[in-house]
């Protein structure tokens, strides 16, 4: 399923709650969708039902396969994105926290027992989950391209900041529903945002739960762009072809200077960029690059 599905007419309603989420149906092809195609990993979020919340099975799937892909020298970029009219409503805490199996059923049969989780179970758990995911999605020396339609709350909303590209429909809905929900920040928020919009804007969105729209996600620079819902697909579709068909170990190694010079000083970011500088220049695509600078021609990259 691509990007090309029609946004949903709930677009603008709240996200449904975590109680919502794990009430609904599950889909049969499984929480996570992953195709490749020409060199891209392409990653669905495929719980339209429950507007594609995660649990832990589904984080699961998404950290291998990101562990998977940052080392595979066939791709040259990754794409995230939901089916349905959502992107990602966020960590379904029902069925990650209760310790009951959560099988789809709703309703016919009698409710299923829940345990409360013992207590440090989220400190022991997150860092190899929610938080895991979020690091390689930094981390993996790939570009990756995040699309948003509908709502990115929560997790969603850390997935789409943690991309290197992120393009919304205008009408997308961004949120962090954490102290609404009774609950601290995870998953990256509170390192993300201050350093993304400032920390004025960082409260704005954390402590008193403002919604953005994509527009006014754009024009915070949370984001890469948004567009019409009917202009997504092409206006993602012309950025992960740029990034698929560029010079995938630079374009790798100029991510992992940006994302670790967020904490270094001058000197050190300076050290990284000779060091990435070192590597590119050894690469076929840095020939292939300055053999077409100086025969004035389109360069024709293989991601080597």
């Amino acid at each position: 399923m691509s990007t090309s599905e029609a946004a949903d007419t709930a677009t603008t309603a709240e996200p449904a709650t975590a109680e919502q989420a794990a009430a609904e149906p599950a889909t049969a092809a499984g929480p996570v969708e992953i195709t490749v195609r020409d060199g891209v990993l392409r990653i669905l979020l495929n719980q339209p039902a429950r507007r594609n919340a995660l649990d832990m099975a589904a984080v699961g799937v998404l950290v291998d396969a990101l562990d998977a892909a940052s080392t595979d020298d066939t791709l040259r970029a990754v794409v995230l994105e939901g089916a349905g009219g959502h992107f990602c409503s966020g960590a379904n805490w029902v069925s990650s926290n209760t310790g009951a199996k959560d099988d789809g059923a709703n309703g016919a049969e009698a409710p299923k027992p829940r345990t409360k989780p013992r207590p440090g179970s989220v400190q022991r758990r997150t860092p190899v989950q929610a938080h895991r995911l979020v690091q390689l999605l930094m981390e993996i020396q790939l570009p990756v391209v995040c699309v948003v339609r509908g709502w990115a709350a929560g997790l969603g909303f850390q997935l789409a900041l943690a991309a290197d590209v992120t393009v919304a429909a205008d009408d997308a809905r961004f949120w962090e529903p954490f102290l609404e929900r009774g609950f601290t920040p995870d998953s990256g928020a509170t390192w993300l945002l201050p350093r993304l919009v400032g920390i004025a804007r960082a409260r704005d969105l954390l402590l008193l739960g403002r919604k953005l729209t994509g527009a006014e996600a754009a024009a915070w620079g949370l984001i890469h762009a948004s567009a019409p819902a009917e202009e997504l697909d092409a206006l993602a579709a012309g950025i992960i072809e740029q990034l698929a068909t560029g010079p995938t170990v630079a374009i790798g190694l100029a991510k992992r200077s940006i994302n670790r010079n967020l904490e270094n000083s001058f000197a050190q970011a300076l050290e990284n960029e000779a060091l990435a500088l070192e590597l590119s220049s050894r690469t076929a695509d840095f020939r292939e690059g300055l053999a077409a600078f100086t025969t004035r021609r389109p360069p024709s990259y293989t991601g080597r």
